[in-house]
């Protein structure tokens, strides 16, 4: 398992959320997220132009706890579906693949 903090961010995203979450959001935000079908982990979140914490549409990036159990299962455009425990509270839109590892290329 990798320390986030010392880490760069894995991926850029849009993040939409739909309004289940407990609190309102904050850097470093940690839900955990649907990365494949069979594969649940938690990212650290960091936004840009975070202003109130009450936003439902946002940008930032994602630093995965544990990529490194999931190779080659993201590409621009993929929603990741997000949770806090059994409510799911929005998607993570990705933009950029910042960690090659993480990168599908279809073959």
């Amino acid at each position: 398992m990798n320390d986030s903090n010392n880490l760069k961010p894995d991926v850029e995203a849009v993040f939409e959320f739909v309004g289940n979450r407990k609190d309102n959001l904050y850097e470093g935000y940690r839900p955990a997220h649907l990365i494949d079908e069979n594969y649940l982990t938690t990212g650290v979140h960091n936004y840009y132009n975070l202003k109130d914490g009450t936003n439902q549409t946002l940008k930032g990036t994602i630093t995965f706890i544990s990529p490194e159990e999931y190779p080659a299962c993201l590409w621009i455009g993929k929603q990741i579906v997000m949770y806090e425990g059994a409510s799911m509270v929005g998607y993570a839109t990705v933009t950029k693949v910042l960690n090659s590892a993480l990168c599908y290329y279809e073959k």
